[in-house]
């Protein structure tokens, strides 16, 4: 882990900008998990001689950047749970889309079902068993020639919410060929990216608020300017 990609670290919380091809949770890849990193981080810092701890509060999708919570006691890790559980925190999404949305700003409602076998979500209809319900708003900040950038705020946590909401208004985020994208990034990115994170600290309950810098790709730099 790059120690420049830290946007936040006290003694029970670290908020880390994740990259692209980071993973926050182990997957049959096998490849180093971003607790794995934080750990060595943590040893080497402040030379700590025994087990580091690193609890995952949370999770963004392998392909997707962005601001990403963990909790470096079990105290904080368990507060934050609660936190996350209850709703108490707030997080604001940056799409890069293909097709500009018909209506520049809205709600979006649906229900989910998540297919195990592809690791995809799928609309369905509200009465399908194992269907769950879906909310977003979105409104647009910007265009180029040929990509729009969305704000998307995610009231309900589904399994590729905004991917799968996005696409099916016909706007499938830049570089998501699993939901309807033209081409692939040459990174295996998806233009999707956890810019805004608030919650509150897990001991002083202070609140906080990160926001993460875009990825270093010369389309995102153009919609942050």
């Amino acid at each position: 882990m790059n120690p420049e990609n830290i946007l936040y670290e006290d003694n029970h919380v670290i908020v880390v900008n994740k990259l692209p091809s980071e993973i926050v949770q182990g997957d049959k890849t096998g490849d180093k998990t971003m607790p794995d990193g934080i750990k060595e981080y943590l040893k080497e810092k402040y030379n700590k001689p025994g087990n580091v701890f690193c609890g995952v509060v949370h999770r963004l999708d392998r392909p997707t950047s962005g601001a990403v919570i963990f909790a470096k006691t079990s105290k904080g890790l368990e507060r934050l749970n609660a936190q996350f559980r209850e709703k108490d925190t707030h997080k604001i999404y940056w799409a890069i889309v293909e097709n500009v949305p018909k209506e520049k700003a809205g709600e979006l409602i649906h229900f989910l079902k998540k297919n195990e076998k592809q690791n995809k979500s799928y609309v369905c209809t509200p009465k399908t068993l194992g269907g769950k319900e879906a909310k977003l708003s979105y409104r647009l900040i910007k265009s180029s020639d040929n990509y729009h950038l969305l704000e998307v705020h995610l009231e309900t946590g589904r399994h590729h919410q905004i991917r799968a909401q996005l696409s099916t208004i016909g706007c499938a985020i830049k570089g998501d060929l699993k939901y309807g994208a033209k081409r692939s990034n040459p990174d295996g990115s998806i233009c999707l990216h956890a810019r805004e994170l608030s919650f509150n600290h897990p001991t002083n309950k202070e609140p906080i608020t990160i926001i993460a810098p875009v990825p270093a790709d010369s389309l995102w730099q153009f919609f942050e300017q």
